[in-house]
Order: structure tokens, then C-alpha cells, then sequence
């Protein structure tokens, strides 16, 4: 019975993880993929401007503008992404989280804007749409807007995108994050139809935070909600600082439509939070990518 009872559990999570189709973590890994993808459709005598992504996505401490949402916990993810004349794209995801009961735990939905004017300069805009399920509003957090620019610089040795936006809910926040990677790939191998790359960066994310009376540091709602002083005294101050400085390896496997990535990475939090005793945070996900059509 319990061995039953086991392989029912296993099923479920295997299910939910094949059911969702696409990975909230690897957005670098994401973009390069799609961006492959359209070269390779170019190749081809009859290009479309149309392309539809598909993934399923795992991964371990999910942590999103200085908050770790999975609370150090596994947590599966999904979705689809329609691309139109690798310049538009729209996509809708959804999270389960494994700290929490509900299936999805919430949900995503993106339009962003992409144009590159020359080999050492590009833009993108972006907005989104973060949906939690009702019964987590008062734990997880509240569902929010997300809109962001980012301006990309190519200096041929590393590749800088400095990104600037804002949450738009109860309590808005700013953000700035800059980030620097060097992206390169493996020579092709088994017969020409694949190849490893890896795109290692650094990036410090700038925020705004809320000081409570006793001097203690907090992520300003809508994260944080289910921590302790997280917003709910009027005795706070908010401020716009230092959050974090983060370090990852994405490496992704190609080979045609397909892809699979993985990405460790480690968190260090800049702010004096002494509601946490964790001076850093590693992190991994793990990306299913194939491009349907």
C-alpha cells in the first residue's frame, strides 16, 4: 500500500511537470533558444515569420526580485510562447510550487517587445501580468503588473543589459538590474545537429525596500507578505538600495528544435533582512525548449 501510495505521489509530480511547458527561471537560456530557432528556420527556403516554443521546467529555490518564492522548496513550471518575426513575442505560463497545496500556484502572462539595431546594440520592452491563486494572497503574495525596458550593449567580450521597471499593485516598487554575460557555444558535433552553450553572468539587482522602526530591512510588498513586519506596520520607511548580487552558469544543450538547459546559481542578499539567517542562496532549475512550429 504504500508502495502504491508512492508511485501514485511520483505519477502526480511527473504529470505536473510534463502538463506544464515552460520554465519561469531560464529566461537567458529561453531567449537564446528562440533565437537559435529563428536562425535555423531562416536557413530553411520557405522562413516563417510565425514560430510557437513549448517547455516544461523543475528547478530548486525559485527567488524573484529578492524574494525567494519556493521558500528553498522544488517547484515545476510551463508554458507557451508564439513569436512573431523574432521581434514580438506573447507567452502564458503557470507555477506549481511544492511549499504550497494548490496545483498552480500562479501564473504569468507576458508581451514583450524585441528589436536590435546594429551588432553592438538592442532594446526590449515588456510587460506582465503575475496572477497567485486566491487562497495565497495573504502568503505568497498579491497579483501584480510588471512592466520593464532593457537596453543591451555588445562589447564583443561581455554583453551588458541594464533593465529598469516597476510593479504596478497595492504597492508599487521600483527596480534596476544590471547584468553582464559572455555567451558562447561548442563546436557542432554529431553530424553537424547540435551543440553545448553557455552563458555565465553576474547581476546586481537594485530595489525598493521597506524599513521597519527596529531597523530591520524587508522586501517591499507584494513580496513578502507572510513575513514577519513585512509592510503591515505604519512605523516604515521605504527606500530605494542594494538588494542582491547574483552569479549563474546556464548551460544548454541543441539540437534542432530541441533544447534542454540547466542552470546552477547562487544568491547573495545585500540588505540587512533579520527575519532570514541565510547569508546566500543557491539555486538551480532545470528547462525543457522545443519549438512546434
Amino acid at each position: 500500500m504504500d508502495m502504491c501510495r508512492y508511485m501514485k505521489t511520483l505519477t502526480t509530480r511527473i504529470l505536473i511537470l510534463f502538463s506544464f511547458l515552460y520554465c519561469f527561471s531560464g529566461l537567458s537560456a529561453r531567449e537564446n533558444i528562440i533565437n537559435k530557432g529563428n536562425e535555423v528556420a531562416s536557413d530553411s527556403a520557405s522562413v516563417s515569420r510565425h514560430g510557437i516554443y513549448a517547455g516544461a521546467g523543475m528547478g530548486y529555490n525559485m527567488i524573484y526580485m529578492g524574494t525567494s518564492l519556493s521558500q528553498g522548496r522544488p517547484y515545476y513550471s510551463g508554458g507557451l510562447t508564439y513569436g512573431f518575426n523574432n521581434t514580438l513575442y506573447a507567452s502564458a505560463n503557470v507555477f506549481h510550487l511544492n511549499v504550497y497545496d494548490p496545483l498552480v500556484s500562479f501564473s504569468s502572462f507576458s508581451l514583450s517587445y524585441n528589436h536590435t539595431f546594429n551588432s553592438w546594440f538592442d532594446i526590449a520592452l515588456s510587460g506582465s501580468r503575475y496572477q497567485v491563486n486566491k487562497s495565497l494572497t495573504d502568503t505568497l503574495f498579491t497579483s501584480f503588473f510588471y512592466i520593464d525596458g532593457t537596453l543591451g550593449f555588445d562589447w564583443k567580450i561581455l554583453y551588458t543589459k541594464i533593465s529598469a521597471g516597476g510593479i504596478l499593485s497595492e504597492s508599487s516598487g521600483l527596480y534596476f538590474q544590471l547584468r553582464n554575460s559572455r555567451y558562447f557555444e561548442t563546436p557542432e558535433f554529431l553530424n553537424g545537429k547540435a551543440y553545448f552553450s553557455f552563458d555565465p553572468y553576474v547581476n546586481l539587482l537594485f530595489g525598493t525596500l521597506t524599513e521597519m522602526k527596529d531597523g530591520t530591512t524587508v522586501v517591499t510588498p507584494p513580496f513578502g507578505r507572510g513575513r514577519s513586519g513585512g509592510g503591515g506596520s505604519s512605523e516604515t520607511t521605504t527606500k530605494f538600495s542594494l538588494m542582491e548580487a547574483d552569479f549563474g552558469l546556464p548551460v544548454t544543450f541543441n539540437m534542432g528544435r530541441f533544447s534542454i538547459s540547466a542552470e546552477p546559481g547562487y544568491v547573495i542578499p545585500l540588505y540587512s533582512d533579520e527575519t532570514s539567517s541565510d547569508p546566500g542562496r543557491f539555486i538551480f532549475n532545470m528547462g525543457l525548449f522545443f519549438k512546434i512550429y
